[in-house]
């Protein structure tokens, strides 16, 4: 089995890989955090940050790991919680409600690639060896950032795993040191645990209503749950078993649960001892705008407590891994658009390319860090809302899979988890609304592309593939061989009585002109859900009260019927002709007829797909209109 590295449509594969190296490439998300949460978290919740944080630990461990790992077993295509919650919703419901997700998905990955490159800005720039130059030049330094990861999804990106393994392990343990040089200073010096307790004592009183007000801030640090939901986009890069299918990888799930449960660990591990060390030891003035440890609080105590060049190498490992979190980000993206836009008709085929993607991605990441000039801290209402609406997502998903099966015990469970997500989720829509506005600025352009998309692509021919049956076969070929001709009245099945079809043939033969002595083939579509903008169709002969009939399910009657009549020339190389009946009701009507339900005006749609695909007009199946 071979993984795809962007989602169905990619233009090449590689080789999957162990379940932890592919961790370190959902780490470049996760735990390139660090280098930016301790600070968020201490200029959100102040001197409450490390209660908050183990709240944060204990939603991430008990909430959205048990979440994501029910995820990893039903999602397994790398369509993540996505991909549950659109076949629970059929038609244009379930349509528009992938697009809203996607939007917020859109709104988590693009934030990710600016907030990330942002922060490895203000590492660089902050470093006591940067050059002059630099200082105050925080954009285009991010701007920079953002072009070279652009350039390198542009050259290729086959070797990410290897790369990524190599700066996840080397920041894993620089900041090891780190935490364990911060954590020993505190445990020495304990006094600067009583001056925390004083202080937050006399901000906020009664011990009881701290733990209170931790329970009420803690979504603020809702950054440190972000990389759960590329952990579920990237499992077709891990390698099962021999004895996996395509149906059943138990080996790839198994080691999707292994990769989500081993970071959610390290993580909790060290957002509890990073938050405990930076809120002890770091004044509060200085995780402000403008302070020293704003954006980089780890990066302050490595200065201060291991020397300048210790701090300098932990600043390159930090600029090194936040610029390639984006790498991540982009990976997500390029997985996940491909998957839904291109099959939903709502995206050019262009899309399903990585390269173009690749492009419109950037110069949009080139415009989001313009528009917050490549500030961490504005950046970051808008990536918690978009982390908190996935996995709120994710947690809804998995809670009515659990209702579907009557697993009852995990349906309540998941539903208690659901909750606490949805409160999180509002609480940070209400103190942070600009997160909201940014998603829906994504929501707004996806919906509005992918409108513009579906219609301008309405007179294409839709069908993946078109199989004829042996019997649908068998009729086609026998007119074809023995007569040279292929005739097919278009019908739309009614009572289904032998007088129904008398009658239809009769009407056609007279209105039409179709010779008495020549025989007809009736073609049935019948209906689907009309959403679905790609599929694969399958033509079954049937006889029906004497009379011949091709049956094809499909939510789009007339790019169908244009798809079937095209793989009958093909496969007998007969041009067939097909004979309709005019619609009933105004045109304009029935043209947004046939682009919400896929009927409406069949003939003349039919005509101009034929015409759009076959430009030959002798080798252009013949439509009659009678």
């Amino acid at each position: 089995m071979t993984a795809p590295t962007s989602g169905p449509h990619a233009e090449s594969t590689e080789k999957p890989h162990t379940w932890w190296r592919v961790m370190c490439l959902t780490g470049l998300d996760y735990f390139s955090t660090l280098g930016y949460q301790p600070g968020i978290a201490a200029l959100a919740a102040g001197l409450i940050s490390p209660l908050a944080t183990l709240v944060l630990v204990a939603l991430t461990l008990l909430g959205a790991l048990p979440v994501y790992r029910r995820v990893s077993k039903e999602s397994f295509r790398g369509s993540g919680s996505i991909a549950m919650l659109e076949r629970l919703l059929p038609w244009w419901a379930g349509k528009l409600f992938v697009l809203v997700l996607l939007g917020f998905a859109a709104t988590d990955f693009m934030i990710t690639i600016t907030l990330s490159a942002a922060d490895g800005a203000a590492h660089a720039i902050e470093n006591p060896l940067a050059p002059s130059w630099m200082h105050g030049a925080n954009l285009p330094v991010t701007l920079v950032l953002i072009a070279l990861l652009g350039a390198v999804f542009l050259m290729g990106f086959s070797e990410a795993i290897g790369v990524a393994t190599i700066l996840v392990g080397v920041y894993l343990a620089l900041n090891v040191v780190v935490v364990a040089v911060s954590v020993a200073e505190v445990v020495t010096r304990p006094v600067h645990v009583t001056d925390w307790w004083t202080a937050l004592t006399a901000s906020h009183g009664d011990p009881l209503l701290i733990v209170g007000i931790a329970l009420l801030v803690f979504p603020k640090l809702a950054l440190g749950l972000s990389g759960f939901e590329t952990g579920v986009a990237v499992m077709p890069q891990i390698k099962g078993d021999p004895s996996d299918t395509p149906d059943n990888p138990a080996g790839r799930i198994r080691g999707a649960k292994r990769l989500l449960t081993t970071a959610a660990i390290i993580m909790s591990c060290f957002l509890i001892t990073s938050s405990f060390a930076t809120t002890m030891l770091i004044p509060q003035k200085e995780f402000q705008p403008g302070g020293a440890a704003n954006g980089r609080a780890l990066a302050y105590l490595a200065h201060e407590y291991l020397g300048p060049a210790f701090g300098t190498v932990y600043d390159i490992s930090t600029i090194a891994i936040l610029w390639f979190a984006g790498a991540s980000a982009m990976a997500g993206l390029l997985n996940l658009v491909p998957r839904y836009l291109p099959r939903y008709g709502m995206a050019p085929q262009w899309a399903r390319a990585i390269r173009p993607l690749v492009v419109v991605f950037t110069f949009i990441a080139f415009f989001i860090t313009w528009i917050f000039d490549a500030n961490v801290d504005r950046q970051g209402g808008a990536y918690a809302t978009g982390v908190l609406v996935l996995i709120t997502s994710a947690a809804v998903a998995v809670m009515l899979s659990a209702w579907r099966k009557r697993q009852r015990g995990w349906f309540i469970a998941f539903m208690l988890i659901a909750a606490v997500f949805v409160y999180t989720t509002i609480d940070n829509i209400v103190e942070r609304p600009d997160g909201v506005r940014i998603a829906g600025w994504f929501i707004l352009g996806i919906v509005v592309v992918s409108i513009l998309s579906r219609v301008r692509r309405s007179f294409q021919l839709r069908a993946t593939s078109v199989r004829l049956g042996l019997t649908a076969a068998g009729f086609v070929s026998e007119d074809a061989e023995e007569f040279g001709a292929i005739r097919l009245i278009a019908h739309e099945p009614d009572v289904d009585t032998v007088q129904e079809y008398a009658q239809k043939s009769k009407d056609e033969r007279r209105f039409a002109h179709i010779p008495q002595g020549s025989p007809i083939i009736f073609l049935e579509v019948l209906p689907s859900d009309s959403s679905d903008f790609e599929e694969d169709l399958e033509v079954t002969g049937v006889a029906k009260h004497g009379y011949r009939v091709l049956q094809v399910t499909s939510g789009n009657v007339p790019n169908t019927v244009a798809s079937v009549l095209l793989q009958i020339r093909d496969e007998t190389g007969v041009v067939p002709e097909i004979y309709f009946e005019w619609n009933e009701g105004n045109p304009i009507s029935n043209m947004l007829r046939f682009l919400i339900t896929g009927t409406g005006e069949i003939a003349p749609v039919t005509r101009e797909v034929l015409r759009e695909a076959e430009k030959d007009p002798k080798r252009r199946p013949h439509v009659h209109v009678s």
